[in-house]
């Protein structure tokens, strides 16, 4: 694989870092404890008042702590992993790895530019800037010529394409019917609080629902890159659907009023993202020659 030293190294920064940033914000305590303020659009809402996140709302922190939890007992144990799969000179692992890369990337992008600041920030920076030149690294080290001939050809196009629609148009009816109102209202999108503007919204509006358009469609097509971008948003999915439910969880717990379909759809979502992983990753092939691996990029036979 190009860039070894490279990725392997950013990956261990990641690693290390993120324990340090997810074990701070589970774990921290002190501050005066929850407090009401007004927001600037005339809205009272609690702050949290505790530990790392005093000074985001009751709802953000309660969701920010649930995702820590995850990345802490899933996605740094998942990146590791993908990781050691992957200099084993495997294909597979090296999906995984870009994968769970781009969930690192999509969660401290929100935890810099969303969270109200704190003594991690520039923690958070670093994290972003590593996790984004480690995705780019994987990224580019595919070979693109060959990247269709890594998955069979009985490989159900149907069920991940229709997957990718599905997150799609879930995630653009989701968001657009949150802040759409409030413009032709003249009102505050729900959930803005005290933030100055909503972040996972720009991220999923902006990246992650024209992706998955695009992926869905080369999938159909049979495109190795669209299995590629299935792959991301898969992995992604899975990490980032599972703090989802843990955020939901831990809202309950802290009082936030929730609907029925949000404790009954992200945890149902979870469980179909699981299986179109398990699927993809069933029909790849590794390249292989008599007596070992082939890696694509340095013709070298590993035993």
């Amino acid at each position: 694989m190009k860039y070894k030293k490279s990725i392997t190294t950013l990956v261990l920064v990641i690693a290390c870092l993120a324990f340090v940033a997810t074990i701070v914000g589970i774990f921290a305590s002190g501050g005066a404890g929850p407090k009401e303020i007004q927001t600037l659009h005339d809205e009272v809402i609690t702050l949290h008042g505790k530990g790392l996140y005093q000074f985001d709302s009751v709802s953000g922190a309660s969701q920010v702590i649930a995702q820590d939890i995850v990345t802490l007992c899933l996605s740094i144990p998942l990146l590791l992993l993908s990781l050691i799969w992957c200099k084993k000179g495997s294909i597979k692992g090296r999906l995984m790895l870009v994968g769970t890369l781009s969930y690192f990337l999509y969660t401290y992008a929100s935890y810099a530019f969303l969270l109200m600041y704190n003594p991690l920030f520039l923690l958070y920076v670093i994290l972003l800037s590593a996790s984004f030149f480690a995705f780019t690294l994987v990224m580019v080290s595919f070979d693109y010529e060959n990247l269709h001939t890594y998955f069979h050809n009985n490989l159900p196009t149907k069920l991940i394409g229709g997957f990718l629609f599905s997150l799609s148009f879930l995630l653009l009816f989701l968001w657009l019917g949150r802040i759409v109102p409030p413009l032709v209202n003249g009102g505050v999108p729900v959930g803005l609080e005290h933030y100055t503007t909503l972040v996972i919204q720009v991220l999923d509006l902006a990246f992650i629902v024209p992706v998955a358009i695009v992926g869905g469609i080369l999938v159909l097509k049979r495109n190795g890159i669209g299995y590629l971008l299935a792959t991301i948003l898969i992995v992604k999915g899975i990490t980032m659907l599972t703090a989802i439910t843990a955020m939901i969880i831990n809202q309950a717990r802290a009082g936030i009023p929730m609907t029925v379909m949000e404790y009954a759809l992200f945890p149902a979502f979870n469980i179909v993202v699981i299986y179109c992983l398990y699927v993809l990753l069933k029909h790849v092939q590794e390249p292989r020659i008599p007596g070992g691996i082939m890696d694509e990029d340095t013709n070298l036979v590993r035993n």
